[in-house]
């Protein structure tokens, strides 16, 4: 009888949990080859309500021949914590921060108009009031969803951005989609990243996982040497992580001024799964992040918009699989 209503108890718990998860805005979109779930953009109802990281293309599933390539890879989950995101989302560095004083406002691409506190310098991790969210648009269609973001003369700063994440037809490829136009007084000036947070068949990170790169890296951090190891153009692990440990290094080098080494691909030996990632823009700089659930490798690049201008840049993720002997 004890364990029967442990068990009920254990039941009741997880559907309890999951029943907010059909409440957050979402999208389903196919190219038959791929299927991808992504949550949208909402101030109140919204998945992710923190100030990190772009609202729009937070993918929380995608599936292609059997593997799945995202997923929560964390164990607490609250709306406003700043990494409880899922997908190859985007983070831009803060528009206006040093010249705004406490109580003032500076920018987030993707997120808004934030009011600064009192303190000594920008923290990623701090969740900053919204002064002004801006207003989100979203387009869907079957195989792609529009998100379209303007914000308004905020603390000068004026622009809409829109990102487009799509499902090429006939291909085992996402691609993502941007242009940023400045519709303000001051001249833009920002890096953006790509987090990339891989959660592969929901494998432990460990020597099953390898990261390859077009160019020979070098770093050091932690973790590098007794963790993972570099070797030639790849980074490996040594052994698996534990729940307890991460690996960072905040400066991947060996890289050139030319898009052709934005060029990235995560396998698991495992299960058979990878994914190539490529730009259309140079690095600007390369961070790694590994925890036990994740690899992220995280490319930046430099935008400059000056009032009345537009950038835009792309990202394409190709999927596929392979056999354990390396053959696709």
């Amino acid at each position: 009888m004890k364990k029967a209503l442990l068990s009920l108890f254990f039941c009741t718990s997880l559907a309890v949990g999951a029943l907010p998860l059909a409440e957050f805005p979402q999208a389903a979109i196919s190219n038959e080859m791929i299927q991808a779930k992504l949550y949208l953009p909402d101030m109140e109802k919204g998945y992710y309500q923190a100030t990190r990281f772009d609202w729009s293309g937070v993918v929380y599933s995608l599936e292609y021949k059997g593997h799945q390539y995202f997923g929560p890879w964390f164990e607490h989950y609250d709306p406003k914590l700043h990494d409880a995101i899922t997908g190859p989302v985007e983070e831009f560095t803060p528009l206006g921060y040093e010249e705004a004083t406490p109580g003032e406002i500076f920018v987030k691409i993707g997120v808004g108009a934030l009011r600064k506190p009192e303190e000594s310098a920008y923290r990623f991790a701090t969740t900053y009031e919204i002064a002004d969210p801006g207003k989100w648009q979203v387009h869907r269609q079957q195989d792609q969803v529009e998100f379209v973001h303007k914000l308004t003369d905020a603390a000068g700063y004026s622009y809409v951005y829109t990102k487009r994440v799509k499902l090429t037809p006939g291909k085992p490829e996402m691609v993502l989609e941007h242009r940023l136009r400045n519709t303000g007084q001051r001249p833009i000036e920002t890096e953006v990243y790509d987090h990339n947070f891989f959660v592969i068949d929901n494998q432990p990170t460990g020597p099953e996982i390898t990261i390859k790169f077009p160019f020979n890296v070098q770093a050091e951090g932690k973790g590098i040497g007794d963790i993972a190891q570099l070797e030639a153009n790849q980074i490996g692990y040594i052994r698996a992580l534990d729940k307890s440990e991460n690996i960072y290094t905040p400066a991947l080098t060996g890289f050139g001024d030319s898009a052709k080494d934005y060029d990235i691909r995560i396998e698991n030996s495992k299960t058979g799964a990878g994914v190539r990632i490529t730009g259309d823009q140079p690095l600007s700089k390369v961070v790694f992040w590994a925890s036990s659930t994740t690899s992220c490798p995280e490319p930046y690049i430099r935008l400059q918009a000056a009032p009345g201008e537009e950038v835009n840049w792309t990202i394409h993720y190709k999927f596929y699989t392979f056999s354990k002997d390396g053959s696709k």
